[in-house]
């Protein structure tokens, strides 16, 4: 069995691992110099050009994004369909506020 199942908190090792030492919150202030996205932008964005994700890249998610990007064009049309129901969806609920965060936490300036 590996040492790190017998890791002992109190016995002043140092873990096999190392912890991240920060952890962004979802909803904090944003840092001094980050620009804070419009949420009326993404909004419009995701009821537009949802279907090709846009607005994911726009919010900092490009996992999402290139997700939809990438199922809207090798689907020859019909992920279109999806991802467009899925853009007008997104949009609807980036602006009610229900999505009221970026990628990285800090919240969406109205």
């Amino acid at each position: 069995m590996p040492d790190y199942y017998n890791y002992d908190q109190n016995s002043g090792q140092q873990p096999m691992y190392n912890p991240p030492q920060y952890q962004p919150q979802a909803g904090m202030e944003p840092p001094p110099g980050y620009v804070q996205k419009s949420r009326m932008a993404a909004g419009i964005l995701a009821i537009l050009m949802g279907t090709y994700g846009i607005h994911s890249f726009y919010l900092g998610n490009t996992s999402k994004g290139l997700m939809q990007l990438l199922l809207s064009l090798f689907t020859c049309g019909i992920g279109a369909i999806v991802m467009l129901i899925w853009g007008i969806v997104d949009g609807v609920r980036i602006l009610d506020g229900r999505i009221n965060t970026d990628a990285n936490g800090v919240f969406l300036k109205d």
